[in-house]
């Protein structure tokens, strides 16, 4: 991927407003709802999101300014230092000496050992010794994945590329909050009793007009003053698909309607709902509305309850 600064379109020394502001304006613009027969802009959608997401972390942006992670969050050494050349042990070489090894001081492993396996002193000579445990499988590999708004909610499958440059596929669980792993089984490091785990971090990505509330998802939705007046049909997202929504004449800025099993997907196997809260806008023109101000009562009693 590359630089998340120049993806967005900022400067490295760009405030978080900037970044929001630049981030909101691609997304308005690539939203794979206003794109849908066009699939390089949900590439770049994913692309901006997964940019936002990590410059609008503050710790995640001070990582990757110094240099300590590369644009896709990953540490840019995620290796340490090995041993160095030589033996751990020091006292100079090993030779074979009578049961067992000795080191430069004439120690024998083989009483140390004993002691260490339960023989020694208090043990009954040439008996039997433990069986070793099996041995330890490889190291973990921790991965960070990015999750888009619309794709957590309707747990649509994911992929991850690997380390070793291979693809793999994965599901969401019901429920899915950020910072929840996924452990893919045999996908870590190779060790002498087999691979370990990739250990998938989730990030759920932000989204230009939806916000989660638990289960529920929540959208302020504009309508005019007409349509508040008179009541309405009007059109309203869905992480779905538009869907109708009848809005009540003499509706109120500030209320709020459900949209049944628009939300996300629970661990019951049901979904939440979408809060849809009207927000009455006047007309820019404003001459328009003279005559009706002039026509309406006034109402001293409007903010009795305020105490004024």
């Amino acid at each position: 991927m590359a630089d998340p600064y120049s993806i967005l379109g900022v400067s490295k020394g760009a405030d978080e407003k900037a970044i929001k502001s630049a981030y909101r304006k691609l997304a308005k613009e690539l939203h794979p709802d206003r794109n849908q027969d066009n699939p390089k802009a949900a590439e770049r959608f994913a692309e901006i999101t997964h940019a936002y997401d990590l410059l609008s972390d503050a710790q995640k942006r001070g990582q990757y300014d110094r240099g300590e992670i590369d644009e896709n969050g990953q540490p840019r050494s995620p290796f340490g230092a090995g041993f160095g050349g030589g033996s751990p042990f020091s006292g100079g070489g090993a030779r074979p000496g009578q049961g067992g090894f000795e080191f430069g001081g004439g120690i024998d492993l083989g009483d140390i050992f004993d002691g260490l396996f339960g023989g020694g002193a208090g043990a009954r000579p040439g008996g039997p010794r433990p069986q070793p445990g099996p041995p330890p499988k490889g190291a973990n590999i921790a991965y960070e994945h990015l999750v888009s708004f619309t794709d957590a909610a309707k747990l649509e499958p994911q992929r991850i590329t690997l380390r070793d440059g291979k693809t793999v596929e994965f599901k969401l669980p019901p429920g899915v909050v950020s910072g929840q792993q996924i452990r893919i089984p045999g996908k870590g490091q190779a060790g002498p009793g087999g691979n370990g785990d990739a250990m998938v971090t989730l990030k759920l990505g932000k989204h230009p007009f939806y916000d989660r509330d638990g289960d529920n998802i929540r959208l302020d939705l504009p309508i005019s003053l007409k349509e508040a007046i008179a009541g309405a049909k009007v059109k309203v997202p869905t992480i779905d698909g538009p869907v109708m929504l009848s809005v009540p004449a003499g509706a109120q800025s500030g209320t709020t309607m459900r949209i049944k099993g628009r939300g996300f997907a629970k661990k019951g196997g049901e979904r939440g709902d979408q809060l849809v809260t009207l927000q009455i806008r006047l007309p820019s023109d404003l001459s328009k509305l003279a005559a009706l101000a002039e026509a309406l009562p006034d109402d001293p009693s409007l903010r009795a309850e305020l105490g004024v």
